[in-house]
């Protein structure tokens, strides 16, 4: 079993998994398909998160809405299992300035200055990969369009797409680096309540 640690100051500690049936150095369709207990295939990842602890003893029973978010590494953890980030949002955001404030890398080999258009979507080199949750997600666009027009429908440009509204609730899965990741899985899809439960969270009303 591999150990995932979390440095998020948004997240109380919490174990889960998502099911990822990845296949090593291929490239194959991704497939999704329905499953009540997400799991990883070759054993569980245990997640912790952190938070500081004058914050750990108490809770706010009127938090706001947020979305709650899993970001897939490139990289698998040396244990041959996907490397998972869990976090949470308020929604409304574009997902650039989420993951940035995240600590989620986005820009990999590009992250270093004039070497990406810091969010002006003439780059491309802050592409991801939505695995669920795209209907948060606005519309591709135009220079979306025009950058992604050879790639998968379900890539998308961090710096251009806002993830849902102020109120919105909801899951969002997102593969970093898709271009640079040498591995693919066959994911199963987790309702955002059953994802939420399995952190200890409780989303702060209805999805939008």
């Amino acid at each position: 079993m591999g150990t995932l640690q979390l440095s998020s100051n948004a997240l109380s500690s919490f174990s889960t998994s998502l099911n990822f049936n990845y296949i090593t150095n291929s490239h194959k369709t991704l497939k999704t398909s329905k499953h009540p207990h997400p799991r990883f295939s070759r054993g569980k990842i245990r997640a912790v998160g952190t938070i500081p602890e004058n914050e750990s003893q108490s809770t706010d029973p009127e938090e706001p809405p947020f979305v709650a978010f899993a970001f897939v590494s490139s990289v698998l953890l040396p244990d041959g299992t996907p490397d998972v980030h869990f976090r949470k949002a308020c929604g409304g955001q574009k997902l650039r300035n989420i993951m940035l404030d995240s600590n989620i890398e986005l820009y990999g080999p590009y992250a270093r200055p004039l070497l990406n258009c810091a969010g002006g979507g003439t780059c491309a080199t802050c592409m991801v990969e939505i695995i669920q949750g795209k209907e948060l997600l606005t519309p591709r666009t135009e220079k979306e369009k025009e950058k992604l027009k050879k790639k998968p429908k379900n890539w998308r440009l961090a710096c251009q797409l806002t993830v849902g509204k102020k109120d919105s609730t909801g899951l969002l899965v997102v593969q970093q680096l898709p271009e640079w990741k040498g591995h693919e899985w066959n994911y199963e899809r987790i309702s955002p309540e059953e994802f939420a439960a399995d952190l200890g969270l409780e989303f702060g009303s209805e999805s939008s």
